[in-house]
Parts: structure tokens; C-alpha cells; sequence
């Protein structure tokens, strides 16, 4: 992909923003915190939020799910699957569901639904960006990093056509006059 890469949200202040949201979830007093990452898109966000928690003097245990609404389209069905589930127990604990990007809401909605069932004692949901306007569903994050504005993002875990998640920001896809 040659296109350039607009810098949304920089790695610097990407990175500040972990250390606050950090701060943030210390001060909500978790206990027996387990942090649930949903793959793709948040696996960088969670592993530097991951380490922040550290640093504010959190040990975390780390776990992945795998959600699909996609199946082979690129449009939404509607309905949320689990891909690939956790292993660990949850019932008790308090949990800490990390995203990508908040915007229909579904997928957080189902898996924050999900871990309740389970038994969680308390499930937060923790999402780098927010699309405010975009809700399908009525569900509010616990802590975002960053509002967006309305325009597809890529970089730091995030895609397009499987392009662009090792880039240390969140930009927007510069579209070149000619190709549209």
C-alpha cells in the first residue's frame, strides 16, 4: 500500500494517554483484575496499556477474545460471535475488557453482557477511541483515550485489509484525488 498515513492521534500522545487511563483504573479500586483483550484491533493498545497498568503498580492477569460480526463481509451482520474464547474463570473478579474502537457498540455490548453472565464482580470496558455518533446499541465505555472523529482509522493494531496495525499512531488513510 503506498498511500500516506495522516497522523490522528501521535505515539507520544498515545502513550500519555495509557499513563492516565492507568491512573484512572488504579483508582477504581479493581481487585483480582483480569484485563481481556479483544483481537484484533486492541492488541497493541492493550499491550501498552498492559504495561501502564504496571507502572501504576498493577499485576493484571491478561487473557484474549476473538469476536466476529463480519463473518465474509465487510459490513456488520448484526450478530456477534465468539471466534476464540478465554480460558480463565471470571466469577468474582473484576474485569477490564480492552477494545479498538467504540462505535456501534455491539461487540462491546455482547462481551461486556458475556462476562456478567459469567459472574464477574465488575466489568469495565476500556476503548482507545470513541465514535460517539455510531451507536447501534446503548453502551457507554468506562474510559476512552480519545474521541474520534467519524473517519476509518488505521495504525496501531489497527487495519485496513490486514495493512497498517504496526504503525506507532492512529492515523487516516490518505486518499489520492485520482482514485476516487
Amino acid at each position: 500500500m503506498g498511500r500516506s498515513v495522516n497522523v490522528l492521534f501521535s505515539s507520544e500522545a498515545i502513550a500519555a494517554r495509557n499513563a492516565e487511563l492507568a491512573n484512572e483504573i488504579v483508582a477504581l479500586g479493581c481487585e483480582r483484575l483480569l484485563v481481556i483483550a479483544v483481537l484484533k484491533g486492541s492488541f497493541v493498545f492493550a499491550a501498552d496499556l498492559i504495561r501502564a497498568l504496571h507502572a501504576a503498580g498493577l499485576a493484571p492477569e491478561v487473557e484474549f477474545v476473538s469476536l466476529s460480526s463480519y463473518r465474509e463481509s465487510t459490513v456488520s451482520s448484526g450478530t456477534v460471535r465468539i471466534v476464540h474464547d478465554i480460558d480463565s474463570d471470571v466469577a468474582g473478579r473484576d474485569v477490564l475488557l480492552v477494545d479498538d474502537i467504540l462505535e456501534s457498540g455491539r461487540t462491546l455490548a455482547f462481551a461486556k453482557d458475556l462476562l456478567a453472565a459469567r459472574g464477574a464482580r465488575r466489568v469495565l470496558t476500556c476503548v482507545l477511541l470513541e465514535k460517539p455518533n455510531k451507536r447501534a446499541v446503548r453502551i457507554e465505555a468506562d474510559l476512552v483515550g480519545f474521541e474520534c472523529p467519524d473517519l476509518f482509522v488505521v495504525g496501531y493494531g489497527m487495519d485496513v485489509a490486514h495493512a497498517y496495525r504496526e504503525l506507532p499512531f492512529v492515523g487516516v488513510v490518505e486518499v489520492d484525488p485520482s482514485e476516487s
